[in-house]
């Protein structure tokens, strides 16, 4: 079943920035509504952040992590911030969250009921949330990626390293590749994934990079109105 829903990827640095930004996520939650009620359907993919690498900082000063461990922390910090989000969403998502974007059930399921939003997690080692967003995106007929992070655009080198650094408003598939190259690493901070960016522009996704926080600009994305953010296409 395609739904044609819009895809966020709620970065966890949004949801525990330090503490669990509650005030963030009530707002989110009031613009996320306003729009299901206008008859859109979403999908939120959450991510660990800083959570995930304090845990993963923590164990590698106790014992030498494998990128499995490392990896294992990481999806089980997304699915406790899943389990928030699909708690506040308690009236418009489906009950269950997805774990496994590759599952043989049709994922329509998660919105027959009318439900407005679909809560998903990490998968398995080896696999972002970008990458999962990128999969559901793909089964459900997608054409948009939110990606919702901590940063404004996309640059061509690190800002924090490089004082010339220029930022890119608009960028093909083809040059964002080569900024963040083709292996994924655990713990990885890169504005969208390498294996993901692969999959998208074999697609042909559009991705918005925006900084989450500001919701004003969020509404403008989903109003497809003027924006702040790098669009990848």
């Amino acid at each position: 079943m395609k739904i044609n829903p819009i895809v966020i990827s709620l970065g966890g640095s949004l949801i525990v920035p330090e503490k669990i930004n509650w005030k963030f996520l009530k707002e989110f939650r009031k613009l996320i509504v306003s729009n299901i009620k206008k008859g859109e359907k979403f999908i939120i993919v959450t991510g660990g952040g800083g959570t995930a690498r304090e845990y993963q900082n923590a164990a590698s000063k106790v014992t030498k992590l494998t990128d499995d461990d490392r990896d294992w922390i990481g999806i089980h910090t997304t699915r406790l911030n899943a389990h928030l989000i699909k708690t506040i969403f308690r009236e418009y998502a489906h009950p269950r969250i997805n774990k496994n974007p590759r599952t043989k059930e049709d994922l329509g399921v998660h919105f027959e009921k009318g439900e407005g939003i679909m809560v998903a997690a990490g998968w398995r080692p080896g696999w972002s949330t970008d990458y999962v967003a990128t999969i559901l995106a793909e089964r459900l007929g997608a054409k948009k990626i939110i990606n919702l992070s901590n940063i404004k655009y996309v640059y061509d080198k690190d800002p924090k390293k490089y004082r010339n650094a220029k930022k890119i408003k608009e960028i093909n598939w083809a040059d964002f590749r080569k900024i963040v190259g083709n292996k994924w690493d655990p713990g990885m901070n890169m504005p969208f994934d390498p294996i993901a960016s692969k999959m998208a522009e074999k697609l042909g996704l559009e991705v918005f990079i925006a900084e989450g926080k500001n919701l004003k600009n969020l509404a403008n994305i989903l109003d497809d109105k003027k924006s702040i953010g790098t669009i990848i296409r």
